[in-house]
């Protein structure tokens, strides 16, 4: 098992300069590539989705504390909330520790008279389902079956995941959302204004991605900076730590 580490400023441009062209699926796993550089990029796309966010949580509150800052719009009268989300409170007992090398666990679930064994879905189901159905959720749902379940039986004849009834496809959704909870993260929402509330869904992925690629700006920035004062070249001012940084940006304004 190998542990999650904070980036340096040198993982941090790298993850933004490789995930800048990627997709938000593959930029997820890219990050948390960053923080886990002993732990095969396989290997993460096999977390579960609520895991892969539990882990990507972990290392946004390593990396920038528990704190997330977020705001939102009433979609009733447009009036803008401003609120704090807790990290360890959205991740609750989803783990995000060190990703094991265990194979993932199977589930079964009863559902409209079917007997069903399935593994969690993960980001590599989530992007067969984009390249292949788009955002069609019915499709995308009959695919997901088609790849996580493993096995499906009706009074004990085997049955084609494929062709198993929306009936069956609901109770599946379902089941899967108890065992991973984190997958799909929705905040419930209250307007001050004018006390409509409603749900607004949050991806700690993109969450993350917006605040690494605001500090791959800000230290390009001090590089160039700091390049230009003095000539040091990137990687000697990357060694720098940030407090050290921060002082030789203040005499170079000076």
């Amino acid at each position: 098992m190998a542990a999650m580490r904070a980036l340096s400023g040198a993982a941090i441009l790298w993850a933004w300069e490789v995930g800048a062209a990627q997709h938000p699926l593959d930029r997820a796993l890219t990050m948390l590539g960053a923080a886990c550089p002993d732990v095969p990029r396989e290997r993460l796309a096999t977390l579960s989705v609520g895991e892969r966010d539990a882990r990507l949580l972990a290392l946004r509150e390593r990396q920038f504390g528990a704190a997330l800052p977020g705001y939102a719009e009433c979609p009733r009268c447009g009036e803008r909330l401003e609120f704090t989300l807790d990290a360890v409170a959205l991740r609750g007992d989803a783990p995000a520790g060190p990703v094991p090398d265990a194979p993932a666990r199977t589930y079964d679930v009863a559902a409209e008279g079917y007997e069903l064994r399935f593994r969690l879905p993960d980001s590599r189901d989530l992007a067969a389902v984009v390249a292949t159905v788009g955002g069609d959720p019915a499709a995308g749902g009959r695919l997901l079956a088609r790849r996580c379940v493993l096995s499906a039986t009706r009074d004990g004849a085997a049955v084609d995941p494929g062709e198993l009834p929306e009936a069956a496809l609901d109770g599946l959704s379902r089941r899967m959302a108890e065992v991973d909870p984190g997958a799909d993260l929705l905040l419930d929402l209250r307007c001050p204004a004018c006390d409509h509330g409603w749900q607004a869904p949050f991806d700690p992925g993109a969450f993350l991605w917006a605040e690494l690629a605001v500090q791959a700006r800000r230290l390009l920035r001090e590089i160039h900076a700091l390049a230009r004062a003095y000539g040091w070249r990137e990687p000697d001012i990357l060694a720098l730590s940030p407090w050290r940084r921060r002082y030789y940006l203040e005499l170079v304004d000076g």
